[in-house]
This record gives C-alpha cells, sequence and structure tokens, in this order.
C-alpha cells in the first residue's frame, strides 16, 4: 500500500480555496489524468457526498473506475473520503485547508493500493508514483485555478 502526502500553500483565501476544492465535478476540466466526476448522491446540507470518478494511467492506456464518498467538515475544513467501490483495492484519505491570513495551505494525503493478480508488482509502483504525480498535478491546478479568480 502506497501513502502519498503533498502540500501546497495558495496565495487565496481559505473560503475561496475551500469551495473550489468542494466542486470536485469540475475537476475534469483542470486536472488531465481525470476522464470525469459525476454526483450520485449529495446530502442536504451539501457534506457528503457520493461520486464516481474516472482516471487515466496513459502509461498503461488503461482507464481505472472508483466510487468514493467524501465527507466535508465545515468547522474543521477538511474532507474525509473513502473507496466505497472500485478498481482500487484500498482509497481513503483526507484533504485539510488551513488559514494562512490571506493564503490557504491546502494538505492532502491518500493511501491507495491496486492489486491486479499476475501484473499487480509491476502496475502497483506506476499506481504510487502517478497517484503522487496526481496528487501534485491536483494541488498545483486548485492553486492556479484559485489564484486566477
Amino acid at each position: 500500500m502506497a501513502v502519498v502526502q503533498s502540500s501546497i500553500e495558495i496565495n487565496s483565501p481559505l473560503e475561496q480555496v475551500y469551495a473550489l476544492a468542494r466542486s470536485i465535478e469540475s475537476f475534469p476540466e483542470f486536472m488531465p489524468d481525470l476522464k470525469s466526476v459525476k454526483i450520485v448522491e449529495r446530502s442536504e446540507d451539501g457534506n457528503r457526498i457520493v461520486s464516481d470518478w474516472v482516471g487515466t494511467v496513459k502509461e498503461f492506456k488503461m482507464s481505472i473506475k472508483w466510487t468514493e464518498q467524501d465527507i466535508w467538515d465545515e468547522e474543521a475544513r477538511t474532507c474525509t473520503f473513502s473507496l466505497i467501490k472500485g478498481d482500487y483495492s484500498k482509497y481513503r484519505g483526507m484533504w485539510k485547508f488551513t488559514d494562512l491570513g490571506g493564503a490557504t495551505r491546502f494538505d492532502s494525503e491518500i493511501e491507495v493500493e491496486y492489486d491486479v493478480p499476475m501484473i499487480g508488482a509491476l502496475i502497483k509502483g506506476i499506481i504510487a508514483k502517478k497517484m503522487k504525480e496526481n496528487v501534485d498535478n491536483m494541488l498545483a491546478a486548485v492553486k492556479k485555478k484559485a489564484e486566477q479568480a
């Protein structure tokens, strides 16, 4: 199992960055390795979201699909997410947003495991590397989008 951690400082107010991160359905617009995010279910208060994700691993010309549940905590400014079903054996993590007085630190930690008999060992290393690249790219993309607003 790989644990991927990444952080970025964004020169934009916490509320703006947090709102952008909550609009997960817009991620494919600025994240090239993500084909789609579809909201399947949303609680009345919007703090629990179930969504279907489709990502790509260009090196293998394959797609990875999963359904996750996100729990947003407005007070703590966090999102805890976990796998409901999909191609990953394990996928869970947390995003945390910290107010830096006009800027925001966005921390991400993800645990991911991908098991495929026969070719699993080869893909595991690449999936961990790709997950780290994707997390870094996502944080950079959120930073760019938030700072342009």
